[in-house]
């Protein structure tokens, strides 16, 4: 980290989006700081909790500069664990522009309506072109771009890989692709050799079978396909296959694209190509 720079960071207990959308529009009136910022979603125990403090904690030797957390917790009780950090913490409610006038030495620029740095085309183009890579590398159809890839989702077909690739694309920056585990990757437990290679890119989606009945039902009605068994199996299959090659997974059944972005990034320590 530079020393000149100094970290910003939105800690939420939810997906951190709302957070992180009110904390690029207040830095944005201080366009002429040096800022890193890094969101924290799904601050929700103690023990998540003393991994926040340990990185801001980190920030702030590195940099030699005062970090800033700006929070959305609910809890009381995280809440006050923040306060023993090192950093200004201010919390979505209170009043927060003042206090950054007062750290930054200078008069907010009053604009409204900006974020920091959302006109830049480079902002723009990095999120068309991620955008691009998850369709051209969707379902498995080519996986010579894996190399390339951030992170590589893994699962049984409809269990929400495609969305999440864009939204994953779209909101961050990210190159993500996805590989449909198909009944031929079913022959054993083994991952497919052709994964392998990007091992440590992927991360897989399951859902619960009864709800891939109910969406595969949409797609092809009666057909084996959608069938109560089938899904089953597959499913069963898909999870034996993740757990003994040891990816990581999430359960989609009940999670928005939103929330299922922002947990596999957190979860496999996945950092944003985009501020």
């Amino acid at each position: 980290m530079a020393k000149d720079k100094r970290t910003a960071f939105f800690i939420s207990d939810g997906t951190g989006l709302t957070v992180e959308a009110i904390g690029h529009s207040l830095l944005a009136q201080f366009q002429d700081q040096h800022l890193e910022q890094v969101t924290l979603p799904y601050i929700d125990s103690a023990g998540k909790v003393q991994q926040a403090l340990q990185r801001i904690e980190k920030a702030a030797s590195e940099s030699g500069l005062q970090p800033i957390i700006l929070t959305s917790i609910v809890s009381d009780q995280i809440r006050q664990q923040l306060h023993q950090s090192p950093a200004l913490m201010l919390d979505i409610f209170e009043n927060y522009l003042t206090p950054l006038a007062n750290l930054f030495n200078r008069d907010p620029a009053q604009s409204v309506n900006i974020s920091r740095g959302i006109a830049g085309s480079r902002r723009y183009n990095d999120r068309i072109e991620a955008v691009h890579f998850a369709m051209d590398n969707d379902d498995g159809r080519r996986t010579r771009g894996f190399e390339q890839a951030d992170v590589v989702l893994l699962g049984v077909s409809r269990s929400g890989k495609t969305p999440t690739c864009l939204y994953l694309a779209l909101q961050f920056g990210l190159r993500a692709a996805n590989y449909p585990i198909t009944e031929e990757d079913m022959d054993s437990t083994n991952l497919p050799r052709i994964l392998l290679p990007y091992r440590r890119k992927l991360f897989g989606l399951t859902i619960d079978p009864t709800r891939l009945v109910q969406i595969r039902q949409e797609r092809r009605a009666n057909s084996r396909y959608a069938s109560k068994e089938q899904c089953d199996f597959e499913v069963r299959q898909v999870e034996q296959m993740l757990r003994r090659a040891q990816v990581p997974f999430l359960d989609a059944t009940q999670l928005s694209v939103e929330e299922l972005a922002t947990r596999l990034m957190s979860q496999a320590g996945i950092e944003r190509r985009i501020d």
